[in-house]
């Protein structure tokens, strides 16, 4: 929708009137201590939020508790009203923060017009997040998008040309970097302690609980999410080019449905069937399925909104109509000439991952694990959270060291309260440069798509052939 200009000139002589009306009354009346509010009103910057679900509250939440002096939110934007009714209940009940405005999403120019806001922040389905980014920018706002930056190379570079047209800014939210214990394997390659990196392998691990939860939402459809390979994946290839200080240059993978999905469960010997686990007596004894009612904030988020959009966040994790893969292996050429070795599986008993790095002067070894959960299920502060971690080096000619790693409070490993500070608080200045643009969005997608490119096609595939920058 393109709005009516004369809402933009409406609220032009809105504010004429306003000013006009300060002059009346004499602006140099004011007290000291009513101007020090304006000020301080005027300093903030100003958001809206496009896509009210589960990642939008890790936002919401910054803003209203932590960052209300620095940022300030001012309306939702999503497809349905009973979410965004939601989103502002929790404000006010739960954060004490004033309620928000609220459009719906062929209102977004308006909203735009009418809020005027510094910065967009986009948390919406994965493949809409181009039109969202790309306008916004076009109408003077910079972007905060959650990752992926977007699910395949058309709209990766609709986006990357939009930033040359417009100038104005995205940050890819990657809290992974700002973990304590990624910083510091970055500092430890950067500092030499292996010598220059030749290879890394790295095996990343999805459980029953968090993995088997894409296979229930909008992700397991391909053209939502581009496939774990790019919605979760992105961040572990964004890890490994902030590691390693490179880029992909050649992609070669395999990938397939080997676990999850009807005709696996069937080959299993399987042979009672449901469409969604809420309510169906064939769900209660199924390890898989989600009962939503049993959970307050996911009934309110999701079970009680159904009537508008008809988006079921309890499907069936062995039915049909699932188009991503939950077996993964990968094989990238970096521009440094590393090689990397991938592994990423869905269905598995432990949350974590395992890493290692070969370079011209030793090895660095690291070991992740990580508490399990579903994405809204409980407090966000879980989410990624550690159970626990080592870090070992083993240098060429030289016993071999740990390296112990002091972790902070929050989601990620500690991660996710120095990104929100990074956000909306006064950000330190950083010699790591954990702050992610565009150009570090799409590097970390990329990997994802060409390996999907790869998959479908069976032929190795040059990142460079899929965008331009």
């Amino acid at each position: 929708m393109r709005y009516d200009e004369r809402d933009l000139e409406g609220a032009e002589q809105t504010d004429a009137r306003e000013i006009l009306r300060m002059n009346d009354h004499g602006a140099e009346q004011m007290d000291t201590q009513g101007t020090e509010r304006m000020n301080a009103q005027m300093e903030k910057k100003r958001y809206v939020l496009v896509g009210s679900g589960g990642r939008a509250e890790f936002f919401y939440a910054a803003i209203a508790v932590d960052y209300k002096e620095t940022a300030q939110l001012t309306a939702f934007c999503d497809i349905n009203q009973t979410r965004m009714d939601y989103a502002n209940k929790r404000l006010v009940e739960q954060y004490h923060y004033p309620a928000v405005n609220t459009y719906t999403v062929d209102q977004f120019e308006l909203m735009i017009a009418t809020e005027r806001p510094d910065a967009v922040i986009v948390t919406s389905v994965d493949r809409t997040h181009h039109t969202f980014i790309i306008r916004a920018m076009e109408l003077g706002c910079n972007v905060i998008t959650e990752k992926p930056m977007t699910v395949d190379e058309v709209k990766c570079q609709a986006i990357l040309d939009a930033v040359k047209r417009t100038g104005r800014e995205i940050r890819v939210t990657f809290n992974y970097r700002y973990a304590p214990h990624h910083t510091k394997i970055r500092e430890l390659i950067e500092s030499g302690a292996i010598g220059r990196v030749n290879s890394i392998h790295f095996e990343w691990l999805l459980n029953t609980e968090h993995g088997a939860d894409y296979f229930r939402r909008w992700h397991r459809d391909k053209r939502n999410s581009g496939g774990l390979l790019v919605h979760k994946s992105t961040h572990h290839f964004d890890l490994v080019n902030f590691w390693i200080g490179s880029e992909p240059d050649t992609v070669f993978a395999f990938g397939d449905l080997l676990f999850y999905g009807k005709e696996n469960a069937e080959q299993r010997g399987v042979t009672k069937f449901y469409d969604r686990a809420t309510g169906n007596p064939l769900a209660a004894d199924d390890p898989f399925a989600l009962q939503m009612d049993s959970n307050p904030h996911l009934k309110a988020m999701y079970l009680d909104a159904e009537h508008e959009d008809g988006y079921i966040r309890d499907q069936n994790v062995f039915g049909d109509g699932i188009s991503i893969e939950d077996t993964m292996g990968v094989m990238v050429r970096y521009k440094s000439n590393a090689i990397l070795t991938y592994s990423l599986n869905a269905y598995l008993p432990w949350e974590g991952y395992r890493i290692s790095f070969n370079g011209s002067g030793g090895r660095l070894e690291a070991t992740v694990v990580e508490k399990s959960y579903v994405n809204s299920g409980g407090e966000k502060s879980q989410e990624g959270a550690l159970e626990g971690k080592t870090i070992t080096v083993f240098p060429m000619f030289g016993e071999p060291y740990a390296v112990d790693v002091e972790e902070q409070a929050g989601g990620h490993g500690g991660g996710d309260p120095v990104l929100l500070n990074d956000l909306f608080g006064d950000p330190v200045a950083d010699r790591f440069n954990r702050a992610a643009d565009h150009v570090d969005g799409a590097r970390s997608i990329l990997t994802g798509i060409a390996a999907n490119r790869s998959i479908r096609t069976g032929l190795p595939v040059r990142v460079g052939d899929l965008v331009k920058f």
